[in-house]
C-alpha cells in the first residue's frame, strides 16, 4: 500500500528582504497594498492581497546591514491594467515601460520596487 500523496494547493505568500522597510511600506501603500490586520512587528510588514480563504499575502522583511538586491519578480493581477498603470505614474513611480500584450496572453507592464525587486502587473487578456 502506498502512503497517501500530498500536492502543492496554493500561494500563501511571498516574502521581500527590504533595506529600508519605512521606504519601503510607502511604495506599496502608494501603490494601493492594504495592511493585513495584526501586531506589529519591528522590521516587519505584511500586505494583505485578496480576501477570505483566497486571500495571500506580501511581506516586507527588514534586512540587515541596509543592503539588499532585487531577487526576482512577483506578478499581481489588477483589474484594468492601463488605469492601473495611470494611476502609478499619477503617484509618482516610473513603470520600466508602458502596458504591453504579451505573447503568452497577458497585459502587462512592469515597475522596481526601492530594492529592485521586480513587480509584474497583469491581467489575462480575453
Amino acid at each position: 500500500m502506498h502512503p497517501p500523496t500530498a500536492r502543492i494547493e496554493s500561494l500563501n505568500a511571498v516574502t521581500f528582504t527590504v533595506s529600508d522597510i519605512e521606504r519601503s511600506v510607502r511604495f506599496y501603500e502608494t501603490l494601493g497594498f492594504a495592511h493585513k490586520p495584526g501586531p506589529s512587528i519591528p522590521g516587519f510588514a505584511s500586505f494583505e492581497l485578496g480576501e477570505g480563504a483566497s486571500a495571500c499575502y506580501l511581506n516586507l522583511l527588514e534586512g540587515p546591514h541596509g543592503k539588499v538586491e532585487g531577487w526576482g519578480r512577483a506578478i499581481f493581477y489588477v483589474s484594468d491594467v492601463d488605469a492601473f498603470h495611470a494611476q502609478v505614474r499619477a503617484a509618482g513611480l516610473a513603470p520600466e515601460f508602458a502596458p504591453q500584450d504579451a505573447p503568452w496572453g497577458e497585459r502587462y507592464f512592469h515597475l522596481l520596487d526601492p530594492d529592485g525587486h521586480e513587480l509584474s502587473f497583469a491581467k489575462p487578456l480575453g
